[in-house]
């Protein structure tokens, strides 16, 4: 029969097996908050992000510039409102100043702006069409189901944006709908998460 072990004990093994951490790993654990402060103290305030990494030495500036960055990418999103449209500016602009290959991030910047402009302009289009087309299809629906029930081909007035079923197919069809939009963004992001 095996030796049992307390729990102590096994994590104790575990974290020899682990071994001890890198200078790379400790720098990134230290840096890594600081520059998500900064990050989120940018998007918030009116902060000169040169000027704030300037402050760190050159050990902290590469962890913190990587923290910033990544915070940046991911607040980069679908303008679906006027402050989504204000942050993307935001982060793109910080995004800009922070790397190194300014030709290539603004390669990206401009087929990332291609996909948000289309977002805001044809996307909107696309989705009042479809809303429209899919409540006169839930009311004609209706419709039928009431003169399944009652036999009297009468037209009955009904809201059927305030149906959960409306509301939830609804849901469905908007994420679809975005889906196409949120692949190429993503895929956008990554390129921009290995440029210097």
């Amino acid at each position: 029969m095996g030796e049992i072990k307390s729990a102590a004990e096994i994590a104790r093994e575990k974290l020899a097996k682990i071994g001890e951490p890198t200078e790379a790993e400790r720098l990134k654990w230290k840096y890594g908050p600081e520059g998500e402060k900064l990050a989120a103290r940018y998007l918030k305030e009116d902060t000169n992000l040169v000027n704030e990494v300037k402050k760190y030495d050159d050990k902290a500036k590469k962890y913190i510039t990587a923290s910033v960055n990544d915070i940046l990418i991911r607040n980069i999103l679908l303008p679906r409102n006027e402050v989504a449209r204000k942050t993307n500016k935001k982060a793109m602009d910080g995004l800009k100043v922070l790397k190194n290959d300014k030709v290539a991030v603004e390669n990206v910047f401009s087929r990332m702006r291609h996909v948000l402009d289309h977002y805001v302009q044809e996307g909107a289009k696309q989705k009042k069409q479809a809303y429209e087309s899919l409540k006169t299809e839930f009311e004609a629906k209706i419709q039928q189901a009431i003169r399944k029930q009652t036999g009297v081909n009468a037209k009955v007035n009904i809201d059927v944006e305030k149906q959960p079923q409306f509301l939830e197919e609804w849901q469905r069809v908007q994420a679809q709908m975005e889906a196409q939009y949120l692949t190429l963004l993503d895929e956008y992001k990554q390129e921009l998460a290995v440029i210097n």
